[in-house]
């Protein structure tokens, strides 16, 4: 643990010395506050209920391009430096490496999403909303950021293209958006068995997140977004593995 540690704090002082850093926090806070403020968005203002529904309701399309934005340099910038043999003759192990970098991204995502404290404080000048409520959005909302970096880091570990990175964790993590669409659902109900359609609709980050977003924390909810950081974890350190063996 505590070479992880040493790990995320150096992985975590590197991205806030660049501007990288900077640019991604204010985007996020700009699109966050946009979306939930806009009359023709979130319109949080003239709804007449004081919650963060809105808010957290355009979190699964921000983090689908801004976390795999974060993810894709994570091992695709190490391998393309050639900085990662360094990194493996180091006295750490694969799995202090990985978990270490996806920690200080996942803390990453934690400090940018805390940052929006103000709409909290609005939401709470403007009306007398559920705390606990939002307290659990924002939980769900942070478990659903790692689970977008756990994609995009296995996704990393695959190429020295950054670009590439970029698109492919786009594209897994919207497939996971998807697959609780009524669309995508009906198209596999006409054919596969019922329990096939039922695995495909339990992957959907959206389905999740909206149930913990209303503020009910669910085992099951909390056992999903776990167990997919602790697979696509696991998908890493074996790329990375193989990847060591060629």
């Amino acid at each position: 643990m505590k070479h992880t540690l040493g790990i995320m704090k150096r992985e975590l002082a590197g991205y806030f010395a660049t501007p990288v850093a900077y640019v991604f926090i204010v985007i996020f806070l700009v699109l966050a506050g946009l979306f939930t403020f806009s009359g023709d968005l979130g319109d949080i203002y003239n709804r007449g209920l004081a919650d963060l529904r809105p808010f957290f309701a355009f979190h699964p399309w921000l983090y689908l391009f801004l976390i795999p934005a974060i993810s894709m340099r994570l091992w695709a910038e190490e391998r393309r430096l050639g900085t990662i043999e360094l990194l493996m003759t180091l006295p750490v192990t694969i799995w202090e490496a990985v978990l270490g970098k996806f920690l200080a991204a996942w803390l990453f995502a934690g400090i940018a999403l805390a940052l929006t404290f103000p709409i909290w404080i609005t939401v709470n000048y403007l009306g007398n909303p559920d705390n606990q409520a939002i307290l659990a959005g924002y939980i769900g909302s942070f478990l659903m950021a790692g689970g977008f970096l756990a994609i995009g880091s296995a996704v990393s570990a695959v190429t020295k293209n950054q670009v590439i990175a970029f698109v492919i964790s786009v594209v897994l993590c919207f497939l996971f958006l998807l697959s609780g669409f009524e669309t995508v659902i009906g198209f596999f109900r006409d054919w596969a068995p019922r329990s096939v359609v039922d695995a495909i609709a339990s992957f959907s980050f959206l389905t999740h997140f909206e149930a913990i977003s209303k503020g009910v924390i669910d085992a099951r909810d909390l056992v999903f977004f776990g167990s997919l950081m602790a697979f696509f974890l696991f998908a890493n350190a074996l790329i990375l593995e193989q990847k060591k063996a060629d």
